[in-house]
C-alpha cells in the first residue's frame, strides 16, 4: 500500500479578511491562533496520520511556508498563476505514486477536537483504500449561509448544494440530512486523476502539461494559464458516482470572514465591550464604540476597516474594488 500524504492547498488570499490578510501574507500565515498560524496548525494536526506533506502554494507567498515545513518530510509545488482546486489537487496527485492516499486539506481552516478529527480521517482512509473519493461533512450547528452543503444518507452523497440563503439554510438544518462541506478530501492519487480525466479532460490534460514542464517544482506559467479554473467540487465531486461522505463531529470553521474570527476570538477571551464590539490588529489607540453593537474595528499599519459583524461576507467586495484599482493595499 502507498503512503499517507497530506496535500495542503495554500493558494488563497483570504479576501474577506482584508486588511489583515494580504497577497503577500494571506490569512493562513497570520500567527493569531494562540500565536500559531492556521498553516502551522494544519501541519501539526495531520502529522498523526500522514508520513509526508505536499504543499501546493502560490509563488507570491510560498516562502512563508518554508520555516514550518522544515519539521516534516515534504515537497513543494509552486503555482505561478492560481487555477483553482481541481488543478491544484491534480498537481499533487501527479507528483505521487498511484496508490498513495492523499488527505487534501485547505491551509486556512480552524479545527478543534483532534480525536474526533483523526477518527473521521481514519474512516475516510478506509473508504479511499477501496477506491472511493471521500469528502468530509461537518454536522451543522446553525443555519450558515457562508458554507456549501452536502445532502447525505449515511455515507452516501445525494447532492451538493451551493451556499444557500438564510431560509434555505434553516430548511437544511431542520431536515437533519445536510452537512457543511468542509473542503477536506481523501482518495488515492490514481483514483482522483482517473475521475478528473473522465469528467474534465481539459483540466486533466492542461494540468499534466504544466506539471511535466515544471522546473524545480515551479509550474510553467504559460501552460498554467491554459488550465480551466474550476473547483474540485464542480469538476468532479458533483458528478462522480464514486463519492462517499464521512459525517464528522470535530469543531470546524473555514475562518473565511470576520464573523468567524470574531466568534473564535471571543471564545478565547478577546476583550470586548458590553455591546460585543471588539478591536483586532496592531493599533494601541484607545477605541470607544457608541450606539453600535457587534461591530469590529480592524487596524493595520496602513488601513482601518470598521464593520458590523453581520456584513462580514461583504468585505470581499472591498478587496475586489481595491484589486480593480491596482491598489498597493492588497
Amino acid at each position: 500500500m502507498g503512503k499517507i500524504v497530506n496535500v495542503i492547498l495554500s493558494g488563497g488570499v483570504g479576501s474577506r479578511l482584508w486588511p489583515l490578510s494580504r497577497k503577500s501574507k494571506p490569512k493562513q500565515y497570520l500567527p493569531i491562533f494562540n500565536e500559531k498560524s492556521l498553516f502551522k496548525l494544519t501541519i501539526e494536526r495531520n502529522q498523526a496520520v500522514c508520513e509526508h506533506v505536499v504543499l501546493v502554494g502560490s509563488v507570491q507567498n510560498i516562502d512563508l511556508a518554508k520555516e514550518d515545513l522544515k519539521a516534516v518530510s515534504h515537497d513543494i509545488i509552486v503555482e505561478t498563476v492560481p487555477r483553482n482546486t481541481a488543478a491544484a489537487i491534480a498537481f499533487a496527485a501527479l507528483s505521487r505514486a498511484p496508490d498513495d492516499i492523499l488527505i487534501v486539506t485547505p491551509s486556512d481552516h480552524l479545527i478543534e477536537g483532534d480525536e474526533q478529527y483523526l477518527q473521521a480521517i481514519k474512516r475516510g482512509i478506509e473508504f479511499a483504500k477501496a477506491g472511493a473519493l471521500v469528502t468530509f461533512g461537518i454536522n451543522p450547528t446553525r443555519p450558515e449561509t457562508g458554507y456549501g452543503y452536502i445532502e447525505s444518507e449515511g455515507n452516501n452523497v445525494l447532492s451538493f448544494r451551493e451556499k444557500p440563503n438564510y431560509d434555505t439554510a434553516k430548511d437544511f438544518l431542520k431536515s437533519g440530512n445536510f452537512l457543511w462541506n468542509s473542503g477536506i478530501f481523501c482518495f488515492k492519487a490514481s483514483a482522483y486523476l482517473q475521475e478528473l480525466e473522465r469528467f474534465d479532460p481539459k483540466v486533466y490534460t492542461a494540468s499534466k502539461a504544466a506539471f511535466v514542464a515544471a522546473k524545480d517544482g515551479v509550474l510553467d506559467e504559460e501552460l498554467s494559464r491554459k488550465i480551466p479554473s474550476k473547483s474540485v467540487d464542480y469538476a468532479i465531486m458533483e458528478r462522480s458516482d464514486s463519492i462517499n461522505v464521512v459525517p464528522s463531529f470535530f469543531h470546524w470553521s473555514d475562518m473565511g470572514s470576520f464573523d468567524s474570527l470574531y466568534d473564535y476570538l471571543i471564545s478565547k477571551g478577546h476583550p470586548q465591550d458590553e455591546h460585543g464590539n471588539i478591536v483586532i490588529g496592531e493599533s494601541h489607540k484607545h477605541t470607544v464604540f457608541l450606539g453600535v453593537q457587534n461591530c469590529v474595528v480592524v487596524n493595520t499599519a496602513d488601513a482601518v476597516l470598521v464593520l458590523d459583524k453581520a456584513f462580514a461576507q461583504d468585505v470581499k467586495h472591498v478587496y475586489e474594488l481595491l484589486e480593480k484599482e491596482n491598489s498597493p493595499l492588497i
